[in-house]
Formats: structure tokens, sequence, C-alpha cells
């Protein structure tokens, strides 16, 4: 499991690479509510997908990406809000081995 290192504003583009994959994340927000856009090597893999507590934000693998990202909110079952993001509310990257022995937060 890997944390992907966020700050607490409400748009913001990253580059990190996940187990060997070159992606370029944004998070930002719209209409009080956040979302997500994932390229993998240049190419789009999720745009505009909501950013919920617990969820998968990339569920399908067809589109190339291995591994799940999502958001783990640390004091509750909320869904993520930018103020918190990095503190409350932690993005994280689970490779093949951690989705096969469960994810337990």
């Amino acid at each position: 499991m890997q944390q992907i290192p966020l700050q607490a504003v409400p748009s913001q583009t990253l580059q990190t690479v996940l187990n060997g994959q070159q992606c370029a994340l944004s998070i930002y927000v719209k209409t009080q509510c956040m979302f997500f856009d994932l390229a993998l090597g240049g190419s789009p893999i999720a745009y505009a997908v909501q950013c919920k507590n617990l969820v998968n934000l990339v569920p399908t693998s067809y589109l190339g990406f291995t591994g799940w990202l999502l958001f783990l909110d640390m004091q509750g079952e909320e869904d993520p809000q930018y103020s918190g993001l990095g503190s409350r509310w932690l993005l994280l990257y689970l490779d093949a081995e951690d989705i096969a022995s469960g994810f337990d937060n």
C-alpha cells in the first residue's frame, strides 16, 4: 500500500509512479463535489470520477491500470473534502498483493 501525498487545496495535479506505472493524477472540486482524473503514460484512463470514501476510483482493469486507488477517511466514513486532503482523507494505492490479502483499514 502506498500513500499518495496531497495538499489541502481545491485543485491539484501531480505525477507519480505506482507499481511501475507512470501516472498523472488530477483532483479538483466542481459544484461542491470532488473529482478525479487519471492518465497512464499520457493516455486518459479515468475522467471526472466522483471521489467517494473507500471506493476504487478506477474499477475497470481493461483500461490498462493495475491496482486500486481509493480515498480513506481517517476520522469516520465521509466522502473526501479538499480541506482535509493529506490529513483526514488519504489517497491510497493498493497493488495486487494488497488487494489479495484484503484491505483492512
